[in-house]
């Protein structure tokens, strides 16, 4: 552990129990509660915890958090110092195996759990990845380019343009695919912003990421990693695709497109979904199956550019039962160009706002409605309130998701403020976004492999 802190993250009560026991960081413990007792390294912890814990790595490689009170005893029991370094392996290229471009964007693509002092020991280049996750060296050649380190919440439009230039420049170059790691919370906005800016794509793109860290043993990193190297050495696709599980187990990933994908799940494995739709293939057992044919082709011609024309002063709005028109209000003297609403049902809302967005259009701002069910289409000349939404210049987006619809918008408005022009571009289909209906089976929880 770096720095002079031998106790990092502890404070207060805890910590006097801790320095009281003559222990540190990475000592073996024995805590003894009236309860219980329990036997691990004793781990650093966030400087956000409180101070009534500690947390221990159990020999099962769990984390446990134990409370500490007047009557705990504390034993070291022994001293097992992290580890930080994966152990060296000597990379060959592999002539007749393909090429393969790894684009980190932030977080920890994969990692090696050192269980001795828990210690998580963070994976990119290629020697560390092919010693965490050996499989890959089977798979493909991998070279790795760390764009930037973010947490993916706070991904932000221009760095989608960053991401959309490098993966061109790796394509142009001849890699034969790439993979786009990337933290799972925005993992879909991104996906949606690469399948719009990346023009004439010839290999796949693959944004991957993992719900579960790797100093768990539920973690689906080193399966999702390998997945998509699957995919994107060898799949005939040539589309920007997400390439996470498809299952709680581990038995198979599923090929979602960019614009069609969602997190749907917090924490489940298998969070990420092709909504109102059916993915377009399966990864499992090193095999890729296809489960549709109108995708686009990977090819051995063509140069792929950038469309990086974007306006991020877009926002998207969630309607409400007693949504208030100051927010309408707000959002337009703030300067925003354009508003997503995610409507209630077939694209309805208060009509306590709608003066307000009625005035929004008037003074130029597009106004684009979605639905908050997320599957099935806006239908807004079904009621009286979609009639009156339209009638003010409220454009209708189909089967668009939300967060794709915002997307898009952010898209659409770096290319034309123009009402007509706007309504045109979103209201068309242009990579997949958009469907002309949906499957009987595009509803169902295992997405559409279940009978297979």
């Amino acid at each position: 552990m770096s720095g002079d802190d031998q106790l990092k993250g502890y404070h207060g009560f805890a910590r006097k129990k801790l320095e009281g026991a003559g222990v540190k960081i990475w000592s073996i413990v024995r805590i003894i509660n009236p309860d219980a007792t329990y036997e691990g390294i004793l781990l650093p912890r966030s400087e956000l915890g409180d101070e009534e814990h500690v947390v221990l790595k159990l020999k099962t490689g769990y984390n446990v958090g134990v409370k500490i009170t007047e009557e705990t005893v504390i034993e070291e029991v022994g001293y097992s110092p992290g580890h930080y370094a994966l152990p060296e392996r000597k990379v060959e290229f592999k002539p007749g195996k393909p090429l393969v471009s790894l684009i980190g964007t932030g977080g920890t693509v994969a990692s090696r759990l050192d269980y001795r002092t828990g210690a998580v020991i963070p994976a990119f280049t290629p020697q560390e990845l092919f010693s965490a996750v050996p499989e890959l060296e089977e798979i493909c050649n991998l070279e790795t380019v760390s764009l930037f380190e973010i947490f993916s919440e706070d991904m932000q439009p221009e760095y989608w343009v960053q991401i959309a230039k490098k993966v061109a420049e790796e394509i142009n170059r001849g890699v034969d695919g790439v993979i786009v790691a990337h933290g799972t919370d925005t993992m879909h906005f991104t996906s949606a912003a690469l399948s719009f800016m990346l023009k004439d794509l010839t290999v796949p793109v693959v944004l991957v990421g993992s719900q579960r860290s790797s100093d768990r043993p539920s973690s689906d990193a080193a399966i999702n990693l390998i997945s998509s190297a699957i995919v994107a050495s060898r799949s005939d696709i040539a589309e920007v695709v997400v390439c996470m599980h498809g299952s709680s187990s581990d038995d198979y990933n599923l090929i979602h497109r960019g614009t069609r994908v969602r997190k749907m799940h917090t924490s489940r494995r298998d969070a990420f979904r092709t909504i109102g739709d059916i993915p377009l293939g399966v990864v499992a057992n090193g095999k890729i199956r296809m489960l549709r044919n109108d995708y686009k082709r990977r090819s051995d011609h063509g140069k792929v550019t950038v469309d990086s024309k974007i306006d991020p002063k877009v926002v998207l709005l969630y309607t409400y039962p007693g949504m208030q028109p100051d927010i309408i209000e707000h959002i337009v003297k703030t300067g925003y160009h354009g508003i997503v609403l995610a409507g209630t049902g077939l694209g309805h809302c208060p009509k306590t706002i709608i003066p307000q967005i009625e005035r929004a259009v008037k003074d130029g701002i597009a106004v684009a409605m979605t639905s908050q069910c997320l599957y099935g289409f806006v239908g807004m000349n079904v009621y009286e309130r979609g009639r009156d939404l339209l009638k003010i210049g409220v454009i209708p987006c189909g089967n668009m998701l939300p967060e794709t619809a915002y997307v898009k918008l952010v898209y659409v408005l770096g290319h034309t403020r123009d009402a007509d022009e706007v309504r045109e571009m979103m209201t068309s289909n242009m990579c997949g976004e958009i469907t002309s209906g949906e499957p009987y089976n595009a509803y169902l929880i295992l997405q559409g492999v279940e009978e297979s």
